[in-house]
C-alpha cells in the first residue's frame, strides 16, 4: 500500500495514545484521523470513518476484544491491530479468530510499530515473536499432557506471583515493583481467577510446585 496510512487509535490511557500519536507522526506516512477510550468509541470509528487501520487495546470499557468481533462481524475488511500488554494465549487467539491482522506488545519501539503497520496496510499479518512462539508451543503440546496452568499468566502476573509464594504481602510486593497496592490486588484478583484457586497460599503452593518441575 502506498501514501499516507490513515490510523484511528483506541486506548483509555489518553497519554499513550498520545504518545502513539506523537511518534507515528514523528517518523511519517501516517495521518491519525480519530480516537477513543472505549468499544463504544471504536465500533463508532470503524463505521463512521473506516480507518486504514485500526489500533485497539485489549483493556479498556467495553473490551477491545468485543470490540473487534463487533466490528468484524460487520465489515470484515476493516484492518485491526491489537496494541496490548496482554501476553495469554487465550487473548491472542481469541483476537486471531477474530480476524484481527496484528497483535502488537506494547513495549515494541516506535520505528517496529510503524513497520509493522505498514506491514498490515499492504495485506500482511503480525504477530510478536514471542506470542507466536508460545502459540506454536501450545499446539505441538502432545494431547495426554497437563498444561501449566501458570502459562495462562502475563509476565506481570507471573512477576507478582513469584514474589507472593515467597512470603511477601501487597504492600511490600508493590514496594519492590514500583507499584501501587490497589494495583497488585488487582493482579493477584485475576491470578486467582486464571488459576482456579481460593486464596494466594493455593497459588503459591502452584508456583512453587512448577519451579519444582523445573
Amino acid at each position: 500500500m502506498t501514501g499516507i496510512i490513515r490510523i484511528a487509535i483506541v486506548d483509555d490511557h489518553p497519554l499513550f495514545r498520545e504518545g502513539v500519536a506523537r511518534s507515528l507522526g514523528e517518523i511519517g506516512g501516517f495521518e491519525l484521523v480519530g480516537e477513543g477510550a472505549s468499544a463504544e468509541d471504536a465500533e463508532r470509528l470503524a463505521h463512521t470513518i473506516a480507518p486504514d487501520i485500526l489500533l485497539l487495546d485489549i483493556s479498556m470499557p467495553g473490551g477491545g476484544l468485543n470490540a473487534a468481533a463487533s466490528i468484524l462481524s460487520g465489515h470484515p475488511g476493516q484492518k485491526i491491530v491489537m496494541l496490548t500488554v496482554s501476553e495469554t494465549n487465550a487473548d491472542v487467539a481469541q483476537a486471531l479468530n477474530a480476524g484481527v491482522r496484528g497483535y502488537v506488545l506494547k513495549g515494541v519501539g516506535s520505528k517496529t510499530l510503524a513497520e509493522i503497520l505498514g506491514d498490515v496496510a499492504a495485506g500482511q499479518s503480525y504477530v510478536s515473536p514471542t506470542l507466536s512462539a508460545k502459540l506454536l508451543s501450545n499446539l505441538l503440546q502432545p494431547a495426554n499432557r497437563k498444561p501449566d496452568p501458570l502459562s495462562q499468566l502475563t509476565g506481570r502476573e507471573a512477576e507478582i506471583l513469584r514474589l507472593v509464594a515467597e512470603g511477601l504481602s501487597n504492600k511490600e510486593v508493590a514496594a519492590r515493583l514500583s507499584l501501587q497496592e490497589k494495583t497488585v490486588k488487582h493482579h493477584m484478583t485475576r491470578v486467582l481467577a486464571k488459576l482456579n484457586v481460593r486464596n494466594r497460599t493455593e497459588a503459591a503452593l502452584l508456583m512453587h510446585e512448577a519451579k519444582e518441575r523445573e
